[in-house]
């Protein structure tokens, strides 16, 4: 099996949010802009697939592909699929293995419609595979450590924003709100204000939730973290 989704456009949505994103990428040193932005494009494509499947079977099946696709960039050549040779071209180099990316897809299946509610086991699960690997993979591109708290922070505040179930969804963004405010707290260095920088955006989205990506007001939020670190 392979993904074929490849080659279809990103959904509205996360294109607005790809094109915001890419602002902060700009905030990290330009030696590691480029695995920076190829992580992000991997949590896109990875998001991707849980908007646009309906069958629960159907989007195990590529998630799973994914798996096993991301363990064997540390033996294989990377595969024609642009995101995983952007992994194997920028990421990899940098030390980070594909093995080590591979548990994001663990926090993916978490959301996969069972039935079930989605307890605090499922959010914190989801939180810890996605935004916690994805952040300390970014970090280490960046030269720093201690990254994944706000990884965490950074998922579930994205989790909130694309949940139906209202109570559900406030009751994970009070949660989230309050470990962004711990995770922001201290000040980052300039190379990994980037970084940084998406929490702040998802602090935002909790916080002005009419301002959408892409909202002026945001870009100079991101904008004056860059400059000053608060």
């Amino acid at each position: 099996m392979t993904d074929v989704s490849a080659a279809a456009p990103p959904p509205p949505a996360i294109e607005a949010v790809m094109r915001e994103q890419a602002l902060a990428v700009v905030y990290a040193p330009a030696s590691a802009r480029d695995g920076f932005a190829a992580l992000l494009d991997l949590d896109h494509q990875l998001a991707s697939i849980l908007q646009s499947t309906t069958e629960p079977m159907i989007g195990q099946m590529r998630l799973t592909w994914w798996f096993e696709a991301l363990e064997k960039l540390d033996r294989e050549p990377a595969p024609a699929h642009p995101v995983l040779q952007r992994l194997a071209g920028s990421v990899l180099p940098g030390g980070v293995r594909g093995a080590d990316l591979a548990p994001m897809i663990e926090g993916w299946e978490a959301l996969l419609d069972d039935g079930e509610a989605l307890d605090d086991e499922r959010v914190a699960r989801h939180a810890e595979a996605r935004g916690g690997v994805l952040f300390a993979s970014i970090g280490r591109l960046l030269g720093g450590a201690d990254w994944e708290v706000l990884g965490i922070a950074w998922a579930m505040a994205d989790l909130a924003r694309h949940i139906g179930d209202k109570p559900v969804a406030e009751r994970i963004g009070v949660q989230a709100s309050g470990a962004l405010d711990t995770a922001l707290s201290s000040k980052r260095g300039r190379g990994t204000r980037g970084l940084s920088g998406l929490g702040v955006l998802s602090r935002e989205s909790l916080r002005h939730p009419d301002r959408l990506p892409g909202h002026p007001l945001r870009a100079a939020r991101l904008a004056w973290h860059g400059l000053t670190g608060r």
